[in-house]
C-alpha cells in the first residue's frame, strides 16, 4: 500500500499532493448550505421541521428538538457505568487542563506618567456548540466544546447533535453534555443546526459564538454565517504526522499510524523519518495489518490516497517538511522529543514520546481534540478557553498625562482630516 518516499527525490506535484491531502472542498456546497441557513434566518423552526422530515422521514415539530431533563435520567440509568466513570475521568483532566489556561481578569501598565492602559478578560455570554452525531456517537467532543466554555465563564452554552435512529440522541452524548455543564441540548445536524444558533429560531436561542467540529456542509454552514457570529475555524478529515528517527518502535508507529486512518476514507496518516529502516518496517506492517483490520475500506483508502511514509536525509529536512505539512495532530518519537519540539513552528496538537499516543489526546490527557486541519495550523490554534473570551482595552488618563499626548493627537488628527477630534483635546485645556 505505501512505500518509503524520499523527501529530496519528491516532484513537485507529488509533494502537493501529500500537503493538500483531502482539504475540504465546499465550492459546490457553499451556496446550497447559505440557502438553508438565511431560511432558517426568515423562517425560523419551520425550516428544520422540513428539513428534518425530509432527512429523517419521521414526524418530528419543533418542541421535540430539545433534549429534556427526563432524557438525561434515562441516559444515566441505561449507560453502562464504566462508561460514565470514563466520561467523569475525563471531564476532570480536561477542566483541570483548560483551567490553568485563564489569565489575568485585568492588568494594567503606566505607559507614561499618568497614562494607565490595561485590558479586561471578559466571556463571550452566549456559545453554541456543534457536536457530530447521528450514526455515530462522539461524546468526547462534546466534553471538548462544553468545558472550555464553562470554565471561561460562559453563561449559556448551547449544544446541537444530529439525532439517531427515532430522534434519539446517544445516551454517552448526553450525560457528556450534562457532566461538562451544558446548558441545552437540541436535536439538530447540519446546516440546520449551524442557522439555528447564528440566527435564533423560536426553539433554538440565538448565541454569539459557534465552535465545534462537524463534516463539509457543517463547515460551509459555518462559513455563511460567519459575520452574524463567530466561529472557531474550518475542520476537515482527521490527520496525523509521525516525526520518528531511528530510535522509533516499528510495532508502536505502525499502531499509531493506524488510529488516525481509521476515522474516514478522507483521513491522512504520515511517517516523516530519519531512518529508511524504519520506514520500510512500517510500510511491510501496515500491509500486513490491512489483511485483518477492521473498516479495511475505510483504512485502505485513507492510506492509498492520503498518507505517505517519507525518508529525510535529517532531521533538519524532516523538520522543515513537518513545519509545511501543519499537521492536525503531531507525534514526535525521538531521543530528545523536547529538542524536536522547540522547533516545531506549525502544528495543532503535538504529542511527545513513545507512551504519549494520539487518542490519549482525543479522550483524557485534558489537552483539546477540536483542533486545524488541512494545512490552517499555520493559522489557527486548537479549541481553548481563549475561543471563549473577550479582552476589551481600558485607559486611564490624568489631565497631566493627557497634557504629554496633546500636540501628538493634535497632529495626527489634523493630519488625518479630523478636526473635531483634534478639537476634543484642546477644549480640555482652554
Amino acid at each position: 500500500m505505501l512505500k518509503p518516499e524520499k523527501i529530496g527525490d519528491l516532484s513537485p506535484e507529488r509533494r502537493k499532493e501529500i500537503l493538500t491531502r483531502s482539504m475540504a472542498d465546499i465550492s459546490s456546497i457553499y451556496g446550497e448550505m447559505r440557502d438553508i441557513v438565511t431560511d432558517i434566518a426568515r423562517r425560523g423552526d419551520i425550516v428544520n421541521v422540513e428539513g428534518h422530515r425530509k432527512m429523517y422521514r419521521e414526524e418530528v415539530s419543533p418542541d421535540s428538538f430539545r433534549a429534556t431533563r427526563g432524557e438525561v435520567i434515562r441516559a444515566y440509568k441505561r449507560l453502562d457505568p464504566t462508561v460514565v466513570d470514563a466520561l467523569r475521568t475525563a471531564s476532570v483532566n480536561i477542566e483541570r487542563f483548560h483551567r490553568a489556561q485563564l489569565d489575568r481578569e485585568m492588568w494594567a501598565v503606566e505607559i507614561a506618567p499618568g497614562i494607565l492602559a490595561g485590558r479586561l478578560r471578559r466571556p463571550i455570554d452566549v456559545v453554541g456548540a456543534y457536536v457530530p452525531g447521528g450514526q455515530a456517537s462522539y461524546p468526547s467532543t462534546m466534553l471538548m466544546t462544553v468545558i472550555p466554555a464553562k470554565v471561561a465563564g460562559v453563561r449559556q452554552i448551547i449544544v446541537c447533535t444530529p439525532p439517531g435512529k427515532n430522534m434519539e440522541i446517544n445516551d454517552a452524548t448526553i450525560v457528556a453534555a450534562d457532566l461538562a455543564g451544558a446548558s441545552q441540548v437540541f436535536r439538530l445536524g447540519g446546516p440546520w443546526a449551524i442557522g439555528s444558533m447564528a440566527y435564533g429560531t423560536e426553539s433554538v436561542p440565538k448565541v454569539d459564538k459557534i465552535v465545534g467540529p462537524g463534516n463539509r456542509y457543517v463547515t460551509a454552514a459555518k462559513l455563511a454565517v460567519f459575520g452574524a457570529v463567530d466561529i472557531d475555524a474550518p475542520a476537515g478529515p482527521s490527520e496525523g504526522l509521525i516525526l520518528a528517527d531511528d530510535s522509533g518502535d516499528p510495532r508502536l508507529v505502525t499502531a499509531d499510524l493506524l488510529t488516525q486512518v481509521e476515522h474516514d476514507a478522507d483521513a491522512a496518516g504520515v511517517l516523516v523519518t530519519t531512518s529508511e529502516e524504519l520506514a520500510r518496517e512500517v510500510c511491510a506492517r501496515l500491509a500486513e495489518k490491512l489483511k485483518t483490520v477492521e473498516r479495511k475500506e475505510i483504512v485502505t483508502k485513507a492510506l492509498r490516497d492520503n498518507s505517505a511514509a517519507l525518508v529525510a536525509s535529517d532531521m533538519d529536512e524532516a523538520i522543515e517538511f513537518v513545519n509545511e505539512y501543519a499537521p492536525e495532530h503531531l507525534q514526535i518519537i525521538t531521543r530528545d522529543p523536547w529538542m524536536s519540539l522547540t522547533r516545531i513552528r506549525h502544528a495543532g496538537s503535538i504529542f511527545m514520546g513513545p507512551y504519549a499516543p494520539i487518542p490519549v489526546g482525543d479522550y483524557a490527557s485534558g489537552t483539546n481534540h477540536v483542533l486545524p486541519t488541512g494545512q490552517t495550523a499555520r493559522m489557527f490554534s486548537g479549541l481553548s478557553v481563549d475561543h471563549f473570551i473577550k479582552r476589551p482595552t481600558f485607559q486611564y488618563l490624568s489631565k497631566e498625562g493627557l497634557a504629554t499626548l496633546k500636540d501628538t493627537v493634535v497632529t495626527l488628527a489634523e493630519h488625518e482630516g479630523l478636526p473635531l477630534h483634534a478639537e476634543a483635546i484642546r477644549a480640555r485645556f482652554e
